[in-house]
């Protein structure tokens, strides 16, 4: 008992430290609204993250900024950033794509932390076709069908048996990747309840009182990890831990 507490322990202060640009960005952004900028400039100056992953994690920021420019667009609206700001661009600040990178950045530092593996990741061509199939739907389903549970049907197959090996202190264990993207899924809805909370954007449903954030995006949130996720593997150094089969 006195290991596993202890193998516990080790497991929530590794998922802090994996979580160091995300709670830097969110203190951030009520003081400083380039504040993503500098935490990424420091963690590169302290070798918390390469330069390798700061190309990955600027690579998200500029996903996700396009996404936000898209989703508060006028005719689109999902949502929309109601206080003033000097750092906006469409209509959208600046900061908002961080909040994509601070995603990446978690992944990449839970990676290197947890000393993952990953056992029989499906083909990297049928991973990329489903991470670019999940990003387009967040665009094509305002016009056409929404076809999200049809690409989680295929990712279900794709990812059925994959499995990833994470070391918290000395014993090496094991889950589904998939049960992984689930509850990081969980985890980023409940922090966008926080951030809405406070108003830092706003749903339509949201306008004159608070209200909790609709339980699908959690399901949006976990298809973005994995589109996450595809774009990590394929850093250099990430991909010799991960095995795909012939």
């Amino acid at each position: 008992m006195r290991d596993a507490f202890t193998e516990f322990l080790a497991f929530g202060w590794k998922q802090a430290r994996a979580c160091t640009f995300v709670a830097l960005f969110f203190a951030g952004v009520l003081l400083v609204p380039r504040a993503g900028v500098c935490i990424l400039a420091w963690m590169v100056w302290s070798k918390l993250e390469t330069l390798d992953e700061l190309k990955t994690i600027c690579l998200f920021h500029a996903v996700g900024f396009l996404l936000e420019v898209f989703k508060t667009s006028h005719g689109i609206r999902s949502w929309t950033y109601p206080e003033p700001g000097y750092s906006k661009l469409w209509g959208v600040p600046l900061f908002s794509g961080f909040m994509y990178a601070a995603v990446g950045s978690y992944v990449i530092q839970a990676w290197r932390l947890f000393e993952l593996r990953v056992r029989h990741h499906p083909p990297y061509w049928m991973a990329w076709l489903m991470a670019v199939a999940i990003y387009a739907n967040f665009f094509t389903h305002h016009y056409i069908p929404d076809y999200r549970g049809y690409i989680a049907a295929c990712i279900l197959g794709l990812y059925a048996r994959t499995t990833v090996q994470y070391r918290p202190l000395r014993t090496v264990r094991r889950m589904p990747l998939l049960l992984s993207f689930i509850l990081i899924g969980f985890f980023i809805w409940l922090a966008e309840n926080i951030s809405t909370f406070y108003g830092v954007w706003q749903y339509p449903n949201q306008f004159g009182a608070w209200a909790t954030v609709h339980i699908g995006k959690w399901s949006s949130w976990s298809l973005m990890d994995i589109m996450t996720f595809t774009m990590v593997a394929n850093l250099k150094h990430i991909k010799a831990h991960i095995h795909v089969p012939e």
